[in-house]
């Protein structure tokens, strides 16, 4: 049976039994297993993300799939609270306490080039996928930064930079292998376990702690993509004529705009270092002549100082948006908005535009969202961000007061005053640091957000993978 969004299909729930602690022992597991104080505690815990400072009261360092269960049939037994990182580019809250099970040691990559297909463990990067599929031919759907982990990515739904072209990352899943937190492990698909397949496509891991995913890859090695970049005082021209082209062009073309205030510093090349820009990223992958006839009038809207667009290998990818690659204090947010309309993009401008003077934020970015990202999932998943045709996301590095109060206050005007034109939702993977229940909620319509919550009763009922972006059970 298929889930549909607001229903439950009739299952038979399973409770957690707590067998005594002492039957499962943390010493079962082959990886290290450390507590506060101890060597290489604090490498362990600490993500991409430095803004969340993790401090667990342990740390398993999972070696595959048997560590992960034996450490969730531990933390079933003693109740205590389970959190998992990979690579940390979503550690958005301080984990305080329990148990942090990471799976950094685990990033095994096959591909199966006859069924265009990949199988990754738990704490695979997309740049793993990507320089295994490659000599193949075929590509992943990564997002703006190769080095994200696969799982986190695809649970929250996975937002490509080729969304437009080919939806999202959690549609081309095929099965999970997922541990549940009473430490049953089960093979997830459309047909064997729909429900826990629902569940984990769009959900985020409330459900369980996946081991390892297989999902398809796209028969394309190259595209046309980069950024053209133009001081930050055009911006209004810029944006305006992006806003109008976005409205014209086939759904393969996947753009963005982006305003970017850049820090001085050796990481970033110049000429961008420390300047403030407005920029266009591009990624298509049709005929590379039809790619650049569409974007001419991008090339014309304002003077360009930075044209980075080219064919390249897909394996480049990481070009077009030029992520960070070192750790950071990162704090983000994002809305998805129904509409563009000249009312919100003047609200934009007065908000994030030229005239914002010390503006604190690192990155104001509206991704134009629509064509494949509209179309319907083949098997019904948990994103609800399918109505919204662009996306608005804001990235700060974190400093010390006053500035990060300036920061967080930047942060919240402009989500307030683009709320008028937004869906009312977010993407959770981008939703920043998750507050009370009315927040976190926010990832998902209501009938979707009651129906993780009896997923969540399901497979989860004593609320053990309580920290992060979490639904509270039914």
């Amino acid at each position: 049976m298929t889930a549909t969004h607001g229903t439950t299909p009739h299952r038979t729930t399973h409770r957690t039994t707590h067998p005594t602690p002492d039957l499962f022992a943390l010493s079962d597991i082959k990886g290290p297993v450390l507590r506060p104080g101890e060597d290489g505690y604090a490498d362990e815990v600490t993500g991409f993300n430095l803004a969340a400072l993790h401090t667990p009261d342990v740390v398993v360092g999972a070696t595959g799939a048997d560590d992960i269960v034996a450490a969730l049939r531990w933390a079933s037994a003693t109740r205590t609270p389970v959190a998992v990182q990979a690579t940390g580019h979503g550690a958005n809250y301080p984990i305080d306490s329990g148990l942090l099970i990471t799976t950094t040691r685990m990033t095994d990559v096959e591909i199966d080039p006859t069924s265009r297909t990949a199988t990754a463990s738990a704490g695979t990067k997309w740049r793993h996928v990507i320089d295994a599929a490659a000599p193949h031919g075929l590509a992943a759907l990564t997002g703006t930064s190769t080095d994200a982990g696969v799982v986190g990515y695809t649970l929250g739904g996975g937002l490509p930079v080729l969304g437009r072209a080919y939806g999202y990352a959690a549609d081309l899943v095929r099965s999970f292998q997922v541990v549940t937190p009473d430490g049953a492990l089960h093979e997830a698909t459309k047909d064997t376990e729909p429900e826990l397949f629902w569940a984990l496509r769009g959900g985020k891991g409330n459900v369980g702690i996946v081991t390892q995913l297989t999902f398809d890859l796209l028969p394309f090695s190259r595209l046309l993509g980069g950024g053209i970049y133009a001081p930050g005082e055009h911006t209004e021209a810029l944006l305006r004529a992006w806003a109008d082209w976005t409205h014209t062009v086939p759904n393969e073309m996947c753009s963005a705009f982006s305003l970017l205030r850049l820090p001085p510093i050796p990481q970033i090349p110049e000429p961008l270092r420390g300047g403030f820009w407005a920029r266009v990223a591009i990624a298509w992958t049709g005929d590379p002549a039809e790619g650049e006839r569409l974007i001419a009038p991008i090339r014309e809207a304002a003077p360009v100082s930075v044209d980075t667009v080219e064919e390249m290998d897909y394996a480049e990818v990481d070009r077009i948006y030029m992520e960070p690659q070192d750790p950071l204090p990162a704090r983000e947010s994002c809305a998805l908005l129904h509409d563009l309309t000249p009312a919100a993009v003047r609200t934009f401008l007065d908000q994030a535009g030229p005239a914002a003077q010390d503006y604190p934020l690192l990155l104001v970015e509206i991704r134009h969202m629509g064509g494949a990202l509209s179309r319907p999932a083949a098997v019904e998943d948990a994103i609800c961000a399918r109505d919204a045709e662009y996306f608005l996301e804001t990235v700060a590095v974190l400093a010390a007061p006053p500035a990060a109060e300036a920061m967080e206050q930047a942060t919240a005007a402009l989500q307030t005053a683009m709320a008028p034109y937004g869906t009312g939702r977010t993407m959770v993977n981008i939703h920043g640091t998750p507050g009370n229940e009315e927040d976190r909620a926010r990832a998902w319509t209501p009938e979707v957000y009651a129906h993780l919550q009896q997923a969540k009763s399901t497979y989860d009922p004593e609320n053990l993978l309580r920290y992060g972006h979490t639904v509270t059970p039914a």
